[in-house]
């Protein structure tokens, strides 16, 4: 397999890690008191908007699932839209189905004879269905990629354990965390999304601060992710939320600047509760990212 593939199958990781945006930066939490925040409240009680806002990021893991539909822009990189259920109980977990819609990655992809592909999410790591065309040149008749969390740390160092502690411990409420640690959330108002009557809250965060703020990351992981923001040229970004009466996440966006053009995630939560199952894909059809790697080193 050349560059060209590895790269596509290398895509796969970034694609997981934008999936994780939509739950483990995005999902929301229930109980509390955030649709009442700022207006009259019971008892004619006001609440602002950070009171509201700790009491749905207390209540959050009483909802172990949720069905998200949402979609991702990277500047001229990428444009994806995913559909599926994902579970926070224990690590993240789930089935979710991308769909690329545009950009360099689009195309790759397309080259690859892929416009889908199908995530396996399992407490120690995913997995990536990469097509037919994938198992005849370069998967040896097998379809699914592993990446295994472990494994990818010791393959990169610093990296790989930010994007493992990223991958198994970010919790759902983490966009709540977000504006909460923005020093400036504020209560929009009240609006409806997709029929349903919303609280809108929203506030500009520092991700260098919030980074620093992260306790589950130690001073070379910290490091590793600092300079991976800046190496994006990520200096601060806008998170909005739309909570229901039932104090459940509703809507998400996140949007920030990029050195390559505008970052923007849109995702919608809906059944929460719904239930979860994810099976492990047969070894008979699958390849550990780090074999497939192996196998392309030049013989010494």
């Amino acid at each position: 397999m050349n560059s060209t593939t590895l790269r596509r199958t290398g895509l796969s990781i970034a694609v997981a890690a934008a999936l994780t945006g939509l739950t483990a930066c995005g999902s929301g939490g229930s109980g509390g008191s955030s649709g009442k925040a700022d207006g009259g409240g019971e008892d004619g009680i006001k609440v602002s908007p950070i009171a509201a806002l700790r009491t749905v990021e207390k209540s959050t893991d009483k909802a172990d699932t949720a069905r998200v539909d949402g979609s991702t822009t990277m500047g001229s990189l990428t444009s994806m839209d995913m559909k599926g259920v994902m579970g926070w109980s224990d690590g993240i977990t789930g089935n979710v189905t991308v769909t690329f819609t545009g950009g360099s990655q689009a195309q790759q992809m397309k080259q690859l004879g892929q416009t889908k592909l199908d995530y396996r999410y399992l407490k120690n790591g995913f997995y990536a269905n990469m097509g037919d065309r994938f198992a005849a040149e370069a998967g040896g008749g097998k379809h699914w990629l592993e990446y295994d969390y472990d494994t990818l740390a010791e393959m990169s160092g610093a990296a790989g354990e930010a994007f493992q502690d990223q991958m198994q411990n970010t919790t759902p409420n983490q966009s709540v965390k977000m504006l909460l640690a923005s020093g400036d959330v504020k209560r929009v108002g009240e609006e409806e999304v997709r029929g349903t009557r919303t609280t809108h809250y929203s506030g500009k965060v520092d991700i260098a601060d919030f980074t620093a703020k992260n306790a589950d990351l130690d001073a070379d992981q910290m490091s590793e992710l600092k300079k991976q923001f800046q190496q994006a040229g990520m200096d601060t970004e806008t998170i909005d939320i739309w909570v229901n009466d039932d104090d459940l996440l509703v809507k998400k966006t996140e949007k920030a600047d990029t050195k390559n053009g505008p970052f923007s995630q849109t995702a919608y939560y809906s059944d929460y509760g719904t239930p979860l199952s994810v099976e492990k894909p047969p070894a008979s059809d699958t390849m550990s990212f780090k074999d497939l790697l192996a196998k392309q080193r030049p013989a010494a």
